[in-house]
């Protein structure tokens, strides 16, 4: 197995564990974003609400069709960004760490690639994560119900048809400067941090190379993971409108005339609504993202080394 698909093998067992821990988050922040009213409820009091009205499977609506998608969207985005990453290493000589720009060229390629496969899951997700079913209602009053994946499936492929299932790829390809932006400073910052220890052991006379350990990825990853979503959130609204097939969105002629509306309509706060869920779902699920692709990672290579020893031998 190559070392590209072990990442990529990592990199989906990693997204899973992440996103069924933060889950509920995920459907706070959509559903606030798509949300065209302006609304001061906490975090808390809508998690109370959505429980009260719904029940609380509402808060993990969608979460298979999610599931699938992490897994698809990082295993596609690790095995291109690490092979974007080894091409690029391979290609000069000299040190074996991306620059910034490298970094960036890489994230630009996985992110591209992810972004075309991946994006008629979110479109599923995001569907189910908003849907209140009405023929449900009519029995139960508290509990709507959640259309399953191939029943919202359907009912996107008969009101938008093929199409329907790439709603929002325009912001969603725009958006891969988030994953872009969350790698290149990750990558940087793990420079820095290597250098610095590195510089440490040296000046003890020290000749051993720095490890960075599961909690440096932790860190990592959650604050590399707050500059993305900080600087590209309003896009990520945009999206999410878009998606859902939010009648209000129809309206968007492209992703920056959508901003522009919202911003007319509703606001400077229309373009962050949601954005404290969003925040702390996505900070939370690349902290544990990074650090558990990197221990699954270093588990899986150890496993298939030992598997490819005895082989070897015969």
């Amino acid at each position: 197995m190559s070392d590209s698909a072990i990442h990529a093998l990592a990199g989906a067992a990693g997204g899973i564990v992440a996103m069924t821990a933060t889950y509920p988050l995920v459907v706070l922040s959509t559903r606030a974003a798509v949300e065209t009213k302006n609304h001061s409820k906490t975090v808390v009091q809508t998690v109370l609400d959505i429980i009260k009205r719904e029940g609380l499977r509402a808060l993990y609506s969608g979460l298979s069709s999610s599931l699938i998608g992490i897994a698809v969207t990082n295993g596609v985005y690790y095995y291109f960004y690490e092979r974007s990453r080894g091409i690029i290493l391979n290609s000069r000589k000299g040190a074996k760490a991306l620059s910034t720009l490298e970094s960036m060229l890489a994230g630009l390629i996985a992110g591209s690639a992810t972004t075309v496969i991946s994006n008629p899951i979110w479109v599923i997700q995001a569907s189910q994560a908003v849907h209140k079913s009405e023929s449900d209602s009519r029995t139960s009053k508290n509990t709507p119900r959640t259309p399953g994946m191939l029943e919202t499936v359907n009912q996107i492929l008969a009101k938008d048809g093929v199409a329907g299932l790439w709603r929002g790829i325009g912001p969603a390809l725009v958006l891969v400067i988030n994953p872009v932006t969350q790698y290149t400073v990750f990558e940087q910052l793990k420079n820095i941090l290597i250098e610095s220890r590195t510089a440490k052991l040296r000046a003890r006379g020290s000749k051993a190379v720095p490890v960075l350990r599961d909690w440096d990825y932790f860190l990592l990853g959650a604050l590399s993971k707050l500059v993305a979503t900080a600087l590209t959130y309003p896009y990520i609204v945009v999206k999410s409108r878009i998606q859902v097939g939010q009648s209000q969105a129809s309206k968007y002629r492209s992703s920056l005339h959508g901003l522009a509306l919202i911003l007319k309509e509703e606001g400077i706060r229309g373009l962050y609504k949601g954005i404290g869920s969003k925040v702390l779902q996505s900070v939370l699920t690349a902290a544990i993202l990074f650090a558990g692709q990197r221990r699954i990672y270093e588990l899986t290579k150890q496993a298939v080394t030992s598997i490819a020893k005895p082989a070897t031998l015969k």
